[in-house]
């Protein structure tokens, strides 16, 4: 990478850590209304009707009782770990490190299936795989990539592939983790709070592990 394209890259960085921060708070407030008290739901349905979406739903996996802040969770995760995804195949054919290689492995392994399950309890609640566009949360913000930091990936291979996967893979873990902590606040599901101590488990481990690549790499 020459001195101009990496003083970009840090630009770039520089900027997404900005927009990430603006975008966490703005999903954690999100969905901190949506929890609310857990007596006084008013105000909070996402058009479902007369039934709220703190209403028990009828069958299906994560049928449970639930409320708004189950479902902005499961909507909000589902494209966050679809991206997750996209990045962990990248490192087939361009990572170089081992440890980068296993951790792009176990994230395959464990963000696919909670995607599936996260619509199904979407559609056992009878609400929208997708959540309404929040400002903040597009590309770019939430520990989201943009069209540009993906394309950029794709285009490394080796160590410049590695360092830049862990560092992406940082904020973006980052923003899971921020999302499922205000799950387990404002959550009313059982079963999405469990994933959501999973995920912050989980990723919070990763994050540690991408740090100790970057120190070594």
């Amino acid at each position: 990478m020459t001195p101009t394209s990496l003083t970009s890259a840090l630009r770039r960085k520089a900027a997404r850590r900005i927009a990430t921060v603006g975008a966490v708070t703005a999903g954690a407030l999100f969905l901190a209304a949506c929890g609310g008290n857990g007596d006084d739901m008013s105000g909070m349905d996402h058009g479902s009707g007369n039934s709220s979406a703190s209403a028990t739903a009828e069958g299906g996996a994560g049928s449970a009782s639930f409320n708004d802040a189950d479902v902005a969770f499961a909507q909000m995760m589902i494209p966050h770990h679809e991206q997750a995804l996209e990045m962990a195949r990248l490192a087939d054919g361009r990572a170089s490190d081992a440890e980068v290689k296993d951790i792009a492995g176990k994230v395959e392994e464990a963000q696919d299936p909670e995607i599936k399950t996260m619509k199904g309890w979407l559609g056992s609640w009878k609400q929208p795989t997708a959540m309404e566009s929040m400002p903040g949360m597009d590309h770019g913000g939430g520990g989201m990539m943009s069209d540009a930091d993906m394309k950029e990936l794709q285009a490394m291979k080796g160590t410049e592939f590695d360092k830049m996967f862990a560092e992406m893979m940082i904020e973006h873990h980052n923003g899971a983790i921020s999302a499922a902590k205000e799950e387990q606040k404002n959550g009313k599901n059982a079963d999405a709070m469990k994933m959501a101590g999973e995920i912050v488990k989980g990723q919070s481990a990763e994050v540690k592990q991408f740090q100790g690549i970057l120190d070594r790499l």
